[in-house]
């Protein structure tokens, strides 16, 4: 019978998990499955290209669990790994979800500092038999029954899926290898320790062995209708799917014309591919919005916004600058401005310069992106009079809820340029003349 080893090697090879080389956040708990994982993860980097990193967080819920970080220490080193150990200090009185929420957050913090292409856990076939009944008892819509992904969005990778605990505690056992198990995982106060030391023994007693490749086999079907769905959205050309670096948009006409059924799967699906987990009635309460006026919005929790604009209805996470303004302090650079990223240098200006473009040209250095403000005007390339920069933004459809953060380029209190919607007759160089080029690109991934 094949090793663990050769198996795992195998299903990396049948299986794109890890195909790209690079550096891995692997997060290590301490306990079985998560030692498991560095083991065989060590075993098959070089051969992948990959530069581990193990990180473990100390939820600071257990007293002990200060020691446990510095085993995990050590365990890193003896493999000669970097090591990252985050303090998250939540108190003993914190729930799973809360544990939960920190670790992850804490996990992708590592995984941005370090540039990591990947973060790995530990997540195996049993955790999803419990994920399953988990949704089941709490009604979970089909598309959450299909519990656990193998892959899921920025880098987050789960190799052992295919797994069981049993089969990790073997080769774990086999290489002779030290575990700290985290004393909760033994406590059927926790929903989730109930169902792994209680119901499913009980349902396993009952309905035989098969009853967890049943659960299984109900993951795989979910799985396939959520992916049939979200392959559906490309037969329907009509819903006008635009997806933004920070969420979506859709055509509301389209969404008043189906049936509600399927206006609230196609936006189910859509939310999907940008993070979001929509569930039924949030769904149902976005197709009635659409029906409504423009510049309507509803809050959908965790920051994410849904919102009527014009023809589109738009579903966003609310994103603040990443900077409040930008000052030009060389000759040339770039910055991340929200949604926007701005880049200059000198270069001699053309023959013309479009009224209503991304790229403009200025006569000297001394400039700020910003905001708009209260009062701000702008006097229009080829036009008469100065117009509200407010009413241009509301002329050229930008959404209501992103004109208070829309870059405008300034001198002073004269606005010069309006990136995609109107440059300023102020301050235009003549042809050939020395000038300052700028561009704006915008539905940057936020930072």
């Amino acid at each position: 019978m094949a090793s663990l080893l050769d198996r795992f090697r195998d299903h990396l090879q049948r299986a794109p998990l890890l195909a790209r080389p690079g550096t891995a956040i692997v997060a290590v708990s301490g306990g079985t499955d998560s030692v498991a994982l560095l083991d065989l993860l060590q075993a098959v980097a070089a051969e992948r290209g990959l530069a581990l990193v193990v990180a473990h967080a100390d939820h600071g819920i257990q007293e002990a669990s200060g020691d446990v970080g510095k085993w995990v220490g050590g365990l890193a080193a003896r493999y000669g790994l970097p090591f990252e150990l985050g303090e998250l200090n939540l108190g003993p009185n914190a729930t799973e979800t809360v544990a939960r929420r920190a670790r992850y957050a804490w996990l992708r913090e590592v995984q941005r500092r370090r540039a990591a292409r990947y973060l790995v856990t530990a997540h195996h076939q049993d955790d999803q038999v419990e994920t399953v009944m988990l949704r089941v008892l709490r009604g979970s819509a089909p598309a959450g029954l299909a519990g656990i992904p193998a892959r899921a969005r920025g880098g987050l990778v789960r190799p052992l899926l295919a797994f069981t605990r049993a089969q990790l505690a073997a080769h774990v056992a086999a290489q002779g290898l030290a575990v700290h198990e985290d004393p909760a995982n033994g406590d059927p106060r926790h929903l989730r320790s109930w169902i792994r030391l209680e119901l499913l023994p009980l349902i396993e007693r009952r309905l035989g062995a098969a009853s967890r490749a049943d659960l299984l086999r109900l993951a795989r079907a979910a799985a396939q209708e959520r992916r049939a769905w979200g392959r559906l959205l490309e037969l329907v050309p009509e819903l006008g799917l635009r997806r933004e670096s920070h969420g979506f948009a859709v055509a509301r006409a389209s969404l008043a014309r189906y049936d509600s059924a399927l206006s609230v799967a196609l936006l189910r699906a859509a939310a999907r591919r940008v993070g979001l987990v929509l569930g039924p009635a949030r769904a149902r309460r976005l197709v009635r919005l659409a029906s409504g006026a423009s510049g309507r919005r509803v809050p959908l929790g965790g920051e994410w916004i849904a919102e009527v604009a014009f023809a589109e209805l738009r579903v966003y996470r609310g994103v603040a600058c990443a900077a409040e303004q930008v000052v030009a302090t060389s000759e040339r650079g770039g910055a991340v401005f929200g949604a926007f990223r701005v880049a200059w240098r000198p270069e001699a200006a053309p023959d013309r310069v479009e009224r209503a473009a991304w790229t403009t040209w200025i006569a000297a250095s001394e400039w700020q992106l910003r905001t708009p403000r209260s009062g701000d005007r702008v006097l229009p390339l080829g036009g008469v009079g100065r117009r509200p920069v407010r009413r241009l933004l509301m002329e050229a459809r930008v959404p209501r809820s992103e004109r208070g953060r829309y870059p405008v380029v300034a001198r002073g209190a004269t606005i010069l340029w309006v990136p995609g919607v109107c440059r300023s007759a102020a301050d235009l160089p003549g042809p050939g003349t020395p000038a300052v080029r700028l561009d704006v690109t915008r539905d940057v991934e936020p930072q």
